[in-house]
């Protein structure tokens, strides 16, 4: 029997090992942007075209490359970083394996134009899908710039896995704020499809935040800084109230490179324990500087992971240093509210003040069964009052009005567990109501009682009107009086104008506006009564939908559906009228699923009255 193994061609295994290290176009881009940076460039442009997908060109001003090495850096584990393997435990540059140029040079078109400073000519190398074609000399800036054409061309199963232009964009952005965030004295620009979306001067690390995400951002951010002997830790957390429902907005740096720990990041998240719903997440942009003997980053093809010596104190003093911030910074809630600085009592010495227990006046003769005197008006109750209280108990047979019907006026509705709903002639136009705690709505039914969860009925309500307005692209509108105009980060604007067609089915009219502005000019017919302002729904529109994929994995308009539903209903302790509360019953039962919200949880719940009367022991 003849021999059966053998090596791979180069060719295959570098589309083997491009696999690994670049997936989509951002890959590329992350790393075309960080050896830039190793190059010691301080001004890097980045320009694409589809994404990502026609083209990728860095252009930086770094060392450049000289012939040799302009031909070298495209073979398999050809690196500048490592000579020994003593090197692997003391990496400070983000390079360093020696694969991704081969990689890129597996699976794209590329041309590579560099020059030294110190040479009169440059370097134009062209190979393509690992064929070297032609290296010839060019004149040329100073520096480097490496165009990436036709990513998978020859790899067409890999191609069709890539998603749209703006998903792949939107991942380009996400690679594209993580290395600028950790090199603020650089400057970067980046171009798509002709249109400049950023222009970042260097500057400092609070003014880089500010120039990615937004100038309202300016007073979103909390300082925090800690020197121990273990690690140095520096950076910006956000204040409680600016938290999202989504992860989008938290970076870790270790020694300036982007990783992915949910370790630290239970750290952070449980610094803002009692301060933050179990749903929302807090803003952070957090660099760690660590002796790198002490970590080992070579344990991911994206080098995107990190395995620490110590991680547990590590994550004791991100923990302390994160909650001392938020304390420092009166953002904790404490004890005296008319105090505007927290630690005022602490800092100043002062002995406090006596402490008077509150004190409450009553009439030790009054009796809720005498009849109120008809010359006496009740008194309000005061804190501080020690008048007597004196109800009026005129009214109070209407609180068992409820009870009281006869059989005809009843027409009571019954609807245990996922009994069919009732014909409309058995739905009737009024009938006495009660809400409760301004949460939960309270129906007389044949069997017993009827029990409504008021914000989840209202989102079933909006879901069932949404998904057919997405279905039907006949979302009514109502005109604003004043057109607003809305800024959205890079990330949310790429998104916003992929949802466009299906976000004006919902009843928006929304247009386009210059840089990541999009002008609100109509809303949904149906909010025409809700309070929240065009701008911040549209806001919470886009964060609700991007929370309902990451965690649902739904469809587009289902996921969007969702989210305008949950933003646009009333929420519990909204205080309802007779009237509300019977519309919003009515549109309940003519709902397809009346009975689970759009979480799946109930909406309806019944006792009979059986239960009740168990309760009383009967």
């Amino acid at each position: 029997m003849s021999d059966i193994i053998q090596l791979l061609p180069d060719s295959v295994a570098n589309q083997i090992a491009a696999g690994e290290v670049v997936q989509r176009p951002a890959s590329a881009v992350k790393e075309l942007l960080e050896n830039a940076i190793d190059a010691g460039a301080n001004k890097i442009q980045l320009i694409l075209k589809d994404g990502g997908k026609g083209l990728i060109q860095v252009i930086d001003n770094g060392c450049g490359m000289s012939v040799t090495d302009a031909r070298m850096c495209f073979e398999r584990h050809a690196t500048s970083k490592v000579r020994k393997a003593e090197d692997l435990f003391a990496i400070r540059t983000m390079g360093f394996r020696g694969e991704a140029m081969a990689s890129i040079a597996a699976i794209s078109q590329v041309e590579m134009k560099t020059r030294r400073h110190e040479d009169e000519l440059g370097t134009m190398v062209e190979i393509e899908g690992s064929v070297f074609l032609k290296q010839e000399p060019v004149a040329t800036a100073e520096g480097t710039s490496i165009s990436i054409k036709n990513l998978f061309y020859n790899t067409p199963a890999r191609r069709n896995f890539l998603k749209s232009n703006p998903a792949e964009m939107r991942h380009v952005l996400e690679e594209f704020q993580r290395v600028s965030l950790a090199n603020p004295t650089i400057a970067f620009s980046l171009h798509h499809d002709g249109v400049e979306i950023f222009r970042l001067p260097s500057s400092v690390l609070k003014q880089r935040i500010v120039h990615l995400f937004g100038n309202n951002y300016n007073q979103r951010l909390i300082p925090v800084e800690e020197e121990t002997s273990i690690i140095n830790l520096k950076g910006f957390i956000g204040k409680p109230e600016f938290a999202k429902k989504t992860r989008g907005e938290q970076f870790f740096f270790v020694n300036n490179r982007y990783i992915r720990d949910t370790y630290l990041n239970h750290a952070v998240n449980k610094a803002y324990e009692d301060l933050l719903p179990d749903d929302h997440f807090p803003l952070y942009v957090l660099f760690i500087d660590i002796d790198p003997a002490k970590i080992d980053v070579n344990v991911h093809p994206t080098k995107t992971e990190i395995k620490y010596l110590d991680e547990k104190s590590i994550y004791a003093i991100l923990h302390s240093a994160v909650k001392r911030s938020i304390g420092r910074f009166n953002i904790s809630p404490t004890i005296d509210f008319d105090q505007e600085t927290g630690f005022s009592g602490m800092i100043t010495h002062k002995a406090p003040e006596e402490i008077v227990p509150p004190s409450i006046s009553f009439n030790p003769n009054f009796n809720p069964f005498a009849e109120a005197s008809p010359a006496k008006e009740p008194t309000v109750f005061s804190r501080n009052s020690s008048a007597a209280i004196t109800p009026s108990t005129k009214n109070w047979g209407s609180l068992y009005e409820i009870a009281n019907h006869t059989e005809a006026e009843q027409t009571a509705i019954d609807l245990p567990g996922t009994a069919p709903l009732p014909d409309d002639s058995l739905v009737p136009v009024q009938k006495q109501l009660m809400q409760l705690h301004n949460r939960y709505i309270i129906s007389q039914i044949k069997s017993g009682l009827m029990l409504i969860d008021q914000q989840a009925a209202h989102e079933r309500i909006l879901y069932e009107r949404f998904s057919k307005n997405l279905e039907d692209r006949k979302g009514a509108s109502q005109q604003s009086l004043f057109p607003q105009t809305v800024t959205l980060s890079p990330n949310d604007y790429e998104l916003a104008k992929s949802l466009l067609e299906d976000i004006k089915s919902l009843g928006f009219e929304v247009r386009e506006f210059g840089k990541n502005t999009l002008i609100i000019e109509g809303i949904p017919v149906d909010l025409g009564s809700n309070n929240v302002h065009e701008t911040k729904l549209f806001e919470h529109l886009i964060e609700g939908f991007k929370n309902s994929q990451q965690e649902l994995k739904l469809d587009r308009r289902d996921a969007l559906a969702k989210s305008m539903a949950r933003n646009s209903a009333i929420k519990s302790g909204t205080a309802l009228g007779q009237q509300e509360m019977n519309t919003l019953i009515e549109q309940l039962f003519a709902c397809q699923t009346p009975n689970f919200s759009i979480s799946g949880k109930p909406v309806i719940q019944t006792i009979g009255l059986t239960e009740l009367d168990k309760k009383f022991d009967k």
